[in-house]
Protein backbone atom coordinates (compact mmCIF):
# COMPACT_ATOMS: atom_id res chain seq x y z
CA UNK A 1 0.00 0.00 0.00
CA UNK A 2 1.38 3.22 -0.99
CA UNK A 3 2.20 5.56 1.69
CA UNK A 4 2.45 8.79 -0.80
CA UNK A 5 0.07 11.59 -0.10
CA UNK A 6 -2.85 10.99 -3.00
CA UNK A 7 -2.40 13.98 -4.63
CA UNK A 8 1.28 13.03 -5.12
CA UNK A 9 0.15 9.30 -5.76
CA UNK A 10 -2.73 10.53 -8.32
CA UNK A 11 -0.08 12.86 -10.34
CA UNK A 12 2.36 10.06 -10.75
CA UNK A 13 -0.31 7.86 -12.06
CA UNK A 14 -0.16 5.11 -8.97
CA UNK A 15 -4.33 4.48 -9.08
CA UNK A 16 -3.64 3.62 -12.41
CA UNK A 17 -1.34 0.41 -11.38
CA UNK A 18 -3.53 -2.93 -11.62
CA UNK A 19 -0.31 -5.12 -10.18
CA UNK A 20 1.09 -4.83 -9.05
CA UNK A 21 0.74 -3.04 -6.07
CA UNK A 22 2.84 -0.09 -4.64
CA UNK A 23 5.28 0.25 -7.73
CA UNK A 24 4.60 3.17 -10.02
CA UNK A 25 3.44 2.70 -13.60
CA UNK A 26 6.54 2.48 -15.44
CA UNK A 27 7.74 -0.47 -13.12
CA UNK A 28 3.64 -2.28 -13.24
CA UNK A 29 3.19 -5.57 -15.19
CA UNK A 30 -0.38 -3.52 -16.16
CA UNK A 31 -2.06 -0.52 -16.29
CA UNK A 32 -5.48 0.58 -15.51
CA UNK A 33 -6.62 1.57 -18.68
CA UNK A 34 -10.35 2.84 -18.21
CA UNK A 35 -11.26 6.18 -20.55
CA UNK A 36 -12.41 8.26 -17.17
CA UNK A 37 -9.88 10.73 -16.59
CA UNK A 38 -9.54 11.90 -12.88
CA UNK A 39 -9.58 15.54 -11.84
CA UNK A 40 -5.69 15.68 -12.80
CA UNK A 41 -5.94 13.66 -15.80
CA UNK A 42 -5.49 14.01 -19.54
CA UNK A 43 -7.50 11.45 -22.11
CA UNK A 44 -6.20 11.70 -25.93
CA UNK A 45 -7.29 10.24 -28.52
CA UNK A 46 -4.41 8.09 -30.32
CA UNK A 47 -3.55 8.77 -33.73
CA UNK A 48 -0.67 6.79 -34.15
CA UNK A 49 2.44 5.38 -32.27
CA UNK A 50 6.31 5.67 -32.64
CA UNK A 51 8.32 2.36 -31.29
CA UNK A 52 11.74 3.37 -29.92
CA UNK A 53 14.08 2.41 -32.72
CA UNK A 54 15.45 -0.68 -29.87
CA UNK A 55 12.54 -1.71 -29.11
CA UNK A 56 11.45 -1.94 -32.81
CA UNK A 57 14.80 -3.18 -34.04
CA UNK A 58 14.23 -6.31 -31.28
CA UNK A 59 10.52 -6.84 -32.61
CA UNK A 60 11.41 -7.14 -35.79
CA UNK A 61 14.25 -9.60 -35.73
CA UNK A 62 12.28 -11.75 -32.98
CA UNK A 63 9.78 -12.15 -35.92
CA UNK A 64 12.06 -12.41 -38.08
CA UNK A 65 11.03 -9.14 -40.48
CA UNK A 66 7.10 -10.61 -40.35
CA UNK A 67 4.96 -7.17 -40.51
CA UNK A 68 1.77 -8.86 -39.26
CA UNK A 69 3.56 -11.36 -36.95
CA UNK A 70 5.07 -7.70 -35.54
CA UNK A 71 2.05 -6.05 -35.56
CA UNK A 72 -0.04 -9.05 -33.07
CA UNK A 73 3.05 -8.83 -31.32
CA UNK A 74 2.93 -5.16 -30.51
CA UNK A 75 -1.31 -5.71 -29.86
CA UNK A 76 -0.76 -8.24 -27.75
CA UNK A 77 1.74 -6.52 -25.74
CA UNK A 78 -0.89 -3.77 -25.42
CA UNK A 79 -3.98 -5.05 -24.37
CA UNK A 80 -2.14 -7.77 -21.95
CA UNK A 81 -0.03 -4.57 -20.75
CA UNK A 82 -2.95 -2.27 -20.73
CA UNK A 83 0.50 0.19 -22.05
CA UNK A 84 3.24 -0.30 -24.89
CA UNK A 85 6.13 -1.86 -22.80
CA UNK A 86 8.30 -4.40 -24.19
CA UNK A 87 9.90 -6.54 -21.83
CA UNK A 88 12.84 -7.23 -23.75
CA UNK A 89 14.12 -3.78 -24.00
CA UNK A 90 12.08 -2.15 -21.28
CA UNK A 91 11.66 0.60 -23.51
CA UNK A 92 8.14 1.90 -25.70
CA UNK A 93 8.30 4.70 -27.94
CA UNK A 94 5.53 8.11 -27.79
CA UNK A 95 2.51 8.77 -29.13
CA UNK A 96 0.36 11.50 -31.02
CA UNK A 97 -2.81 12.28 -30.58
CA UNK A 98 -6.10 15.05 -30.09
CA UNK A 99 -6.65 15.61 -26.84
CA UNK A 100 -10.25 14.50 -25.95
CA UNK A 101 -11.03 15.66 -22.44
CA UNK A 102 -8.98 17.46 -19.92
CA UNK A 103 -9.43 16.90 -15.95
CA UNK A 104 -10.30 20.30 -13.68
CA UNK A 105 -7.55 19.83 -12.02
CA UNK A 106 -4.94 19.30 -14.78
CA UNK A 107 -1.61 21.54 -14.67
CA UNK A 108 -0.57 20.45 -18.22
CA UNK A 109 -2.05 23.66 -20.20
CA UNK A 110 -3.97 21.30 -22.89
CA UNK A 111 -7.17 21.98 -24.01
CA UNK A 112 -9.61 19.67 -25.67
CA UNK A 113 -8.51 19.35 -29.56
CA UNK A 114 -4.99 20.36 -29.39
CA UNK A 115 -2.64 18.07 -30.95
CA UNK A 116 -0.02 16.82 -29.11
CA UNK A 117 3.10 14.41 -29.26
CA UNK A 118 3.44 12.66 -25.46
CA UNK A 119 7.16 13.42 -24.03
CA UNK A 120 6.71 10.82 -21.49
CA UNK A 121 7.29 6.78 -22.46
CA UNK A 122 4.10 4.67 -23.74
CA UNK A 123 5.96 2.26 -21.45
CA UNK A 124 4.16 4.37 -18.14
CA UNK A 125 1.25 5.29 -20.25
CA UNK A 126 -2.02 3.73 -20.17
CA UNK A 127 -3.04 2.89 -23.73
CA UNK A 128 -5.71 0.76 -24.91
CA UNK A 129 -5.88 0.43 -29.17
CA UNK A 130 -9.28 -0.04 -30.80
CA UNK A 131 -8.19 -1.00 -34.22
CA UNK A 132 -5.96 -3.69 -34.04
CA UNK A 133 -3.36 -1.63 -36.22
CA UNK A 134 -4.60 -3.02 -38.96
CA UNK A 135 -3.31 0.31 -40.84
CA UNK A 136 0.32 -0.77 -39.87
CA UNK A 137 2.14 -3.22 -42.05
CA UNK A 138 4.62 -3.91 -38.94
CA UNK A 139 7.33 -2.48 -41.41
CA UNK A 140 8.09 0.98 -39.75
CA UNK A 141 8.46 2.14 -36.38
CA UNK A 142 5.50 4.86 -37.27
CA UNK A 143 2.40 3.22 -36.27
CA UNK A 144 -1.20 4.26 -37.25
CA UNK A 145 -3.69 3.74 -34.46
CA UNK A 146 -7.35 3.97 -32.67
CA UNK A 147 -7.18 4.14 -29.11
CA UNK A 148 -7.07 6.11 -26.16
CA UNK A 149 -4.25 7.11 -23.94
CA UNK A 150 -4.78 9.01 -20.47
CA UNK A 151 -1.89 11.64 -19.13
CA UNK A 152 -1.30 11.73 -15.48
CA UNK A 153 -0.57 15.13 -13.45
CA UNK A 154 3.13 14.92 -13.43
CA UNK A 155 3.17 13.70 -17.87
CA UNK A 156 4.71 15.84 -20.40
CA UNK A 157 3.28 16.65 -24.28
CA UNK A 158 3.67 19.31 -26.47
CA UNK A 159 1.20 20.68 -28.37
CA UNK A 160 2.87 19.84 -32.15
CA UNK A 161 4.02 22.86 -34.43
CA UNK A 162 2.46 24.41 -37.23
CA UNK A 163 5.50 25.22 -39.53
CA UNK A 164 6.96 21.52 -39.54
CA UNK A 165 5.32 18.17 -41.01
CA UNK A 166 3.74 16.07 -38.63
CA UNK A 167 5.66 13.06 -38.98
CA UNK A 168 9.06 15.12 -38.92
CA UNK A 169 7.55 16.90 -35.82
CA UNK A 170 7.19 13.10 -34.32
CA UNK A 171 10.81 12.15 -34.92
CA UNK A 172 12.51 15.34 -33.44
CA UNK A 173 10.19 15.01 -30.26
CA UNK A 174 10.67 11.18 -29.96
CA UNK A 175 14.51 12.04 -29.23
CA UNK A 176 14.23 15.33 -28.01
CA UNK A 177 15.95 14.67 -24.42
CA UNK A 178 19.22 13.64 -26.35
CA UNK A 179 20.38 17.27 -27.47
CA UNK A 180 19.23 18.82 -24.38
CA UNK A 181 21.72 16.40 -22.41
CA UNK A 182 24.55 17.02 -25.18
CA UNK A 183 23.86 21.03 -24.73
CA UNK A 184 24.25 20.53 -20.97
CA UNK A 185 27.17 18.05 -20.96
CA UNK A 186 29.47 19.96 -23.32
CA UNK A 187 28.63 23.50 -22.22
CA UNK A 188 29.72 22.29 -18.24
CA UNK A 189 33.17 21.18 -19.53
CA UNK A 190 33.48 23.96 -22.31
CA UNK A 191 32.82 26.57 -18.90
CA UNK A 192 35.83 25.22 -16.82
CA UNK A 193 38.27 24.21 -19.51
CA UNK A 194 39.22 24.37 -22.97
CA UNK A 195 36.37 23.28 -25.36
CA UNK A 196 35.82 19.58 -25.18
CA UNK A 197 35.98 17.05 -28.13
CA UNK A 198 32.83 15.01 -28.46
CA UNK A 199 32.35 11.51 -30.05
CA UNK A 200 29.01 10.66 -31.00
CA UNK A 201 28.33 6.86 -32.27
CA UNK A 202 25.44 6.63 -34.30
CA UNK A 203 25.93 10.55 -35.56
CA UNK A 204 23.81 10.09 -38.78
CA UNK A 205 20.32 9.35 -36.93
CA UNK A 206 17.64 11.18 -35.13
CA UNK A 207 19.19 11.49 -31.91
CA UNK A 208 23.18 11.82 -33.21
CA UNK A 209 22.75 14.18 -35.46
CA UNK A 210 20.77 16.23 -32.95
CA UNK A 211 23.30 16.01 -30.93
CA UNK A 212 26.05 17.03 -32.97
CA UNK A 213 24.53 20.09 -33.58
CA UNK A 214 23.58 20.61 -29.54
CA UNK A 215 27.50 19.90 -28.97
CA UNK A 216 28.93 22.39 -31.16
CA UNK A 217 25.91 25.28 -30.42
CA UNK A 218 27.53 24.65 -26.19
CA UNK A 219 31.17 25.17 -27.24
CA UNK A 220 32.14 22.16 -28.24
CA UNK A 221 35.71 21.08 -30.10
CA UNK A 222 36.67 18.75 -31.48
CA UNK A 223 33.72 16.95 -33.02
CA UNK A 224 33.73 13.17 -34.39
CA UNK A 225 30.96 10.94 -35.66
CA UNK A 226 30.64 6.96 -35.74
CA UNK A 227 28.52 6.06 -38.32
CA UNK A 228 28.26 2.04 -39.62
CA UNK A 229 28.57 2.23 -43.49
CA UNK A 230 29.02 4.00 -46.76
CA UNK A 231 25.94 5.56 -47.08
CA UNK A 232 25.93 6.85 -43.98
CA UNK A 233 29.40 7.86 -44.03
CA UNK A 234 28.37 10.31 -46.90
CA UNK A 235 25.10 11.62 -45.44
CA UNK A 236 26.64 12.95 -42.31
CA UNK A 237 29.78 14.03 -44.60
CA UNK A 238 27.52 15.97 -46.65
CA UNK A 239 25.49 17.59 -43.51
CA UNK A 240 28.49 18.76 -42.25
CA UNK A 241 27.93 18.63 -38.22
CA UNK A 242 30.75 16.43 -37.49
CA UNK A 243 34.85 17.47 -38.25
CA UNK A 244 35.71 14.18 -38.09
CA UNK A 245 33.54 11.20 -39.78
CA UNK A 246 34.83 7.30 -38.76
CA UNK A 247 33.22 4.30 -40.48
CA UNK A 248 33.23 1.89 -37.86
CA UNK A 249 31.22 -0.67 -36.09
CA UNK A 250 30.46 0.91 -32.74
CA UNK A 251 30.08 -2.49 -31.18
CA UNK A 252 33.83 -3.02 -32.18
CA UNK A 253 35.87 -1.55 -29.29
CA UNK A 254 39.32 -2.55 -30.35
CA UNK A 255 39.36 -1.19 -33.96
CA UNK A 256 37.30 1.59 -32.66
CA UNK A 257 39.48 2.66 -30.12
CA UNK A 258 42.55 2.79 -32.71
CA UNK A 259 40.32 4.31 -35.30
CA UNK A 260 39.31 6.91 -32.96
CA UNK A 261 43.25 7.18 -31.96
CA UNK A 262 44.36 8.16 -35.00
CA UNK A 263 42.20 11.14 -35.41
CA UNK A 264 43.12 13.07 -32.89
CA UNK A 265 42.88 10.53 -29.32
CA UNK A 266 40.36 9.59 -27.21
CA UNK A 267 37.26 11.72 -26.32
CA UNK A 268 36.33 13.87 -23.61
CA UNK A 269 32.65 13.23 -23.96
CA UNK A 270 31.35 10.15 -26.07
CA UNK A 271 27.44 9.87 -26.70
CA UNK A 272 26.17 6.99 -27.41
CA UNK A 273 23.00 6.85 -29.66
CA UNK A 274 23.25 3.46 -31.35
CA UNK A 275 19.82 1.22 -31.24
CA UNK A 276 21.82 -1.90 -31.49
CA UNK A 277 23.17 -3.63 -28.19
CA UNK A 278 26.89 -4.42 -27.56
CA UNK A 279 28.16 -0.59 -28.04
CA UNK A 280 29.10 -0.25 -24.07
CA UNK A 281 32.67 -1.23 -24.21
CA UNK A 282 33.77 0.68 -27.41
CA UNK A 283 32.09 3.89 -26.33
CA UNK A 284 33.73 3.59 -22.44
CA UNK A 285 37.33 2.36 -24.63
CA UNK A 286 36.96 5.31 -27.02
CA UNK A 287 37.12 7.99 -23.98
CA UNK A 288 39.70 9.68 -22.01
CA UNK A 289 40.56 9.09 -18.16
CA UNK A 290 38.29 11.58 -16.30
CA UNK A 291 36.01 11.96 -19.53
CA UNK A 292 31.92 11.12 -19.58
CA UNK A 293 30.24 8.36 -21.63
CA UNK A 294 26.34 9.21 -21.86
CA UNK A 295 24.40 6.64 -22.90
CA UNK A 296 21.12 8.22 -24.96
CA UNK A 297 19.90 4.52 -26.00
CA UNK A 298 17.86 2.09 -24.96
CA UNK A 299 19.84 -1.04 -26.16
CA UNK A 300 22.43 -0.19 -23.89
CA UNK A 301 23.36 -3.20 -20.56
CA UNK A 302 23.74 -0.31 -17.52
CA UNK A 303 25.58 -3.45 -15.64
CA UNK A 304 27.62 -4.21 -18.63
CA UNK A 305 29.21 -0.67 -19.17
CA UNK A 306 29.45 -0.41 -15.21
CA UNK A 307 31.59 -3.77 -14.93
CA UNK A 308 33.28 -2.90 -18.88
CA UNK A 309 34.25 0.66 -17.18
CA UNK A 310 36.07 -1.18 -14.30
CA UNK A 311 37.67 -4.42 -16.21
CA UNK A 312 39.06 -1.95 -18.18
CA UNK A 313 40.56 0.24 -15.37
CA UNK A 314 38.68 3.23 -17.16
CA UNK A 315 38.11 6.49 -14.87
CA UNK A 316 34.96 7.57 -16.71
CA UNK A 317 31.65 8.71 -15.49
CA UNK A 318 28.55 6.91 -16.84
CA UNK A 319 25.39 9.04 -17.24
CA UNK A 320 22.02 7.78 -18.40
CA UNK A 321 20.53 9.70 -20.84
CA UNK A 322 17.01 11.00 -19.03
CA UNK A 323 14.82 12.23 -22.00
CA UNK A 324 13.16 14.98 -20.02
CA UNK A 325 15.14 18.18 -19.17
CA UNK A 326 13.41 21.89 -19.33
CA UNK A 327 12.93 23.42 -22.55
CA UNK A 328 13.87 19.97 -24.48
CA UNK A 329 11.17 20.26 -27.43
CA UNK A 330 11.86 23.52 -27.76
CA UNK A 331 15.60 23.08 -28.41
CA UNK A 332 15.13 20.51 -30.65
CA UNK A 333 12.56 21.77 -32.36
CA UNK A 334 14.75 24.64 -33.10
CA UNK A 335 17.74 22.82 -34.19
CA UNK A 336 16.02 21.26 -37.02
CA UNK A 337 14.67 24.43 -37.94
CA UNK A 338 18.05 25.96 -37.75
CA UNK A 339 20.60 23.53 -38.98
CA UNK A 340 20.41 22.69 -42.41
CA UNK A 341 22.37 19.50 -42.09
CA UNK A 342 20.02 18.12 -38.95
CA UNK A 343 17.05 19.06 -41.18
CA UNK A 344 18.44 17.24 -44.25
CA UNK A 345 19.53 14.13 -42.23
CA UNK A 346 15.64 13.87 -40.85
CA UNK A 347 14.40 14.86 -44.67
CA UNK A 348 16.40 11.38 -45.95
CA UNK A 349 14.36 9.31 -43.18
CA UNK A 350 10.97 7.68 -43.88
CA UNK A 351 8.16 9.48 -43.41
CA UNK A 352 9.75 12.67 -42.12
CA UNK A 353 10.32 14.21 -45.42
CA UNK A 354 9.50 17.68 -45.88
CA UNK A 355 6.50 16.80 -47.80
CA UNK A 356 4.89 15.35 -44.64
CA UNK A 357 4.64 11.75 -46.69
CA UNK A 358 3.63 9.03 -44.22
CA UNK A 359 5.90 6.03 -43.93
Amino acid sequence: MTTAPADTATALGLHRVREPEGVLPQAAVRLDTDPRPAPDEVRIDVTCLNLDAASFRQLREAHGGDGDAVRAAVCALVRDRGKMHNPVTGSGGMLIGTVAEVGPASPLGLRPGDRVATLVSLTLTPLAITDGLRDWDGLSERVPARGHAILFGRSVAAVLPDDLPEELALSVLDVCGAPALAERLVASYAQRGPAPSVLVLGASGKSGSLSLAAARRAGAGRLTGVVPDAVEEAALTAAGLADEVVRADARDALTLHALTGSRGGPADVTIVCTDVAGCEHAAILATRDGGTVAFFSMATSFSTAALGAEGMARDVTLLIGNGYQPGHSALALGLVREEPGVRALFDRLPGTAGDGAVR
